[in-house]
Order: structure tokens, then sequence, then C-alpha cells
């Protein structure tokens, strides 16, 4: 039988909420990873059972903060916020005029709300929920859509 994820996310979400915010130190980070971890169990949930819920909760919390810890020593995100400050800092005409052209191509291929997603989030220091608040979106498709900028970023900055 399979476990009933809605149950367990009333009971122990606040338990999971906690530990993730040990964890990771930000509270909107922790409810991002509280999520993720009820996400695990809900694919999971036909091979797992209900015998130690907490336990398994508190293991799967434990191994997605982890995960998130080790994605952000690899893919620190002030790094898009460094090159958008050069961009906004560019002085003389041929720096804003590269800057104008690198903003058209990170820009060119994405939706308007994109744009207004950038700059909540990268420019004016929004967390994930709250940027999603505002252009009326999830926190996940406020992440993908970052997620595609960023590597868009990425490969302007190695040109």
């Amino acid at each position: 039988m399979a476990i009933d994820v809605e149950q367990l996310y009333r009971r122990y979400g606040g338990m999971v909420r906690r530990r993730c915010r040990s964890m990771l130190g930000d509270e909107t980070e922790a409810v991002d990873a509280m999520h993720d971890t009820f996400v695990e169990i809900l694919r999971r949930r036909q091979r797992l059972t209900d015998d130690a819920p907490s336990s398994l909760l508190y293991r799967t919390a434990t191994w997605v903060c982890l995960n998130r810890m080790r994605s952000r020593r690899r893919k620190p995100e002030h790094r898009d916020a460094l090159l958008l400050e050069r961009i906004a800092a560019a002085d003389d005409p041929e720096a804003r005029s590269l800057a104008r052209g690198a903003l058209r191509t990170l820009f060119g291929s994405e939706p308007v709300d994109s744009r207004v997603i950038a700059t909540l989030h990268l420019h004016d220091g929004l967390t994930l929920a709250e940027t999603a608040e505002a252009v009326g979106m999830s926190v996940s498709g406020v992440r993908k859509r970052l997620r595609r900028m960023r590597s868009t970023l990425g490969e302007l900055e190695a040109a």
C-alpha cells in the first residue's frame, strides 16, 4: 500500500522545514527544500512503507539539503549578480554597447515576464517565493526560467 503523502505533509511538514532551515540557514530555501523532500517521497511512495515516517522524512530532508549545499558550492548564485553588476556599471560607450548586446542576447528569446523575474530576483533580491508571487507563477516555474537564463548568462560570460 502506498504512503499517504498528504497526511505526512500535514503531520511532519513543520519538522521537515525545521530540519531544512537548520541545515540551509535560510527560511525561503528551507521551504523549497521541504517541498522537494515531499516531492521525493511522492515519487517513491509506491515502494516506501510507513513504518518510521519521521525517520524517512528526516533522512530524505537531509539528503535534499546536502544536495542543495553541494549545488551551491558548484554553481554559486552570486556569479549572476556579479555579471549583472558589471553590465550595469559599464561606463564607456563601447562597454555600454557590449552590455546592451549581452542583455539583448539574454532577453531576446525570453518572454517579458522572464525579464521581470530576473530583475526582481537577481537585482532587487526578492526570494523565489516573493518573485513567484509578484509575477503570478509557481516557485518551480520561476526557478525554471532563472535556470534557463543562467545557462544563457554562462554562455555569455564564457564569450
